[in-house]
């Protein structure tokens, strides 16, 4: 009896933390699968997601076996979207962004269609860096050569 009931319990667990995880993330730093919202065109001024407020972090999506989300920083500056990672070169996701680049990004509750596209120009760089500092209130201190950024542009 025992037996089943734990056995049901960690079902019912297992299944929960799916679902969570396929609907409801990604949370913090879990991933989450397919990101959901309503779908619009891509604005010419992502200006507004430096509104910590409003955007405190982006919701990206990667072409996985079965697709994937996650939370990241992200700018603009010259009207133009921007996400960010430290250590970026170890991350999954931004491997798969570079392989696969068409994905979705959420912003302020809507999901926009986007191109991934690395930015390794170092003015660029630095110039996403200091938006960066700007919007979180953090000092904007040299630039790690760790850290990676893509700009976000829309399919057309």
């Amino acid at each position: 009896m025992w037996i089943k009931l734990v056995g049901g319990i960690t079902l019912a667990a297992a299944v929960a933390a799916l679902v969570t995880y396929q609907f409801v993330c990604p949370c913090d730093r879990v991933p989450g699968g397919s990101l959901s919202g309503e779908f619009v065109a891509a604005p010419a001024d992502w200006s507004f997601v430096n509104d910590k407020a409003t955007v405190p972090l982006c919701q990206i999506e990667v072409a996985f076996f079965i697709p994937r989300s996650m939370n990241v920083n992200c700018m603009s500056i010259d009207e133009q979207l921007y996400v960010s990672c430290s250590q970026c070169a170890g991350k999954q996701w931004a491997a798969r962004a570079l392989e696969y680049p068409l994905g979705h990004v959420r912003a302020a509750g809507k999901v926009y269609d986007i191109r991934y596209t690395r930015v390794v120009d170092d003015v660029t760089l630095d110039r996403i860096w200091h938006a960066r500092a700007l919007k979180f209130g953090r000092d904007p201190k040299p630039r790690p050569d760790h850290w990676w950024s893509f700009q976000l542009g829309a399919i057309h």
